[in-house]
C-alpha cells in the first residue's frame, strides 16, 4: 500500500516539471548532455516510468523544455513590461530586469553554446525574432521610422546580447552594481538618440 502511495505521487509530476528540470540542468553547465532520463528522474525523485508516462523520447522532451524556456524568459518577460503604456519606460523596465551587473544567464548562455542541436537553433531562432521584433515595435512608438526601428531593435538586443556574454566570460570588463545604473543610462540615451536619419522626428525628453 505504501508503495502504491509513492507511485501516485511520483506519477503526478507534470510535463512541466520535468521540462523544468531539464532545463535546471542545462543551466548548470551539463549542456544538453545533461538531459538524460535517469539522472533528471533522480534529481525529481521520481522513475523512468514517470518520463515516459510524458514524453515518448528524449527529443521530445528537449523540445517541451525549449517551449518552457521561450515562455518564461521571453513571453512572460514581455507580458510583465506590457503592463506600462509609455513605451519609453517599458524598454527601460526591460533593460533593467534583464541586464544584471555581473554574470550571464547561464541557461541562455549553455544553449547559445548549442546551436549545432537542430531544436536548439530553431528555438533560438524563434527566440531572437521575437525579442528583436518586440523592441522594434518599441522603437516604431517612439516615433522612429519602420527601418530605422528595426536597426534600434537590433542594436538594443546586440547590446544585451554582449552584456551577457560579457558578464560569463570577463565579468570584471563590465561595471559594478554602484556604477551599473549610470552605465544602463548611457546604453539607453545611445539608442534613443535621434541622429540624421531620423531628425524630421521629435525627440524625447530622457527621464532618469
Amino acid at each position: 500500500m505504501v508503495q502504491r502511495r509513492q507511485q501516485t505521487k511520483k506519477a503526478r509530476l507534470s510535463a512541466r516539471d520535468w521540462a523544468d528540470a531539464a532545463l535546471a540542468a542545462i543551466g548548470e553547465g551539463g549542456g544538453l548532455a545533461a538531459v538524460a532520463v535517469e539522472p533528471l528522474a533522480a534529481r525529481l525523485g521520481a522513475t523512468k516510468g514517470s518520463f515516459y508516462w510524458h514524453f515518448g523520447s528524449r527529443e521530445a522532451l528537449i523540445e517541451a523544455a525549449l517551449a518552457r524556456w521561450v515562455e518564461t524568459d521571453t513571453e512572460e518577460i514581455i507580458a510583465a513590461v506590457e503592463v506600462e503604456p509609455d513605451p519609453e519606460k517599458r524598454l527601460r523596465r526591460l533593460f533593467t530586469q534583464v541586464t544584471r551587473p555581473a554574470g550571464g544567464d547561464p541557461l541562455e548562455l549553455s544553449l547559445l553554446a548549442s546551436t549545432d542541436h537542430p531544436q536548439v537553433a530553431a528555438a533560438l531562432r524563434q527566440v531572437t525574432e521575437r525579442r528583436i521584433g518586440y523592441l522594434a515595435g518599441l522603437f516604431t512608438e517612439l516615433g522612429f521610422p519602420g527601418d530605422e526601428a528595426r536597426r534600434r531593435g537590433l542594436m538594443a538586443y546586440s547590446f544585451y546580447l554582449g552584456h551577457t556574454q560579457l558578464g560569463h566570460a570577463a565579468p570584471s570588463t563590465l561595471p559594478s552594481r554602484k556604477e551599473f545604473p549610470a552605465y544602463l543610462e548611457a546604453a539607453m540615451d545611445a539608442l534613443l538618440r535621434h541622429g540624421p536619419r531620423s531628425s524630421g522626428h521629435p525627440s524625447r525628453t530622457i527621464d532618469s
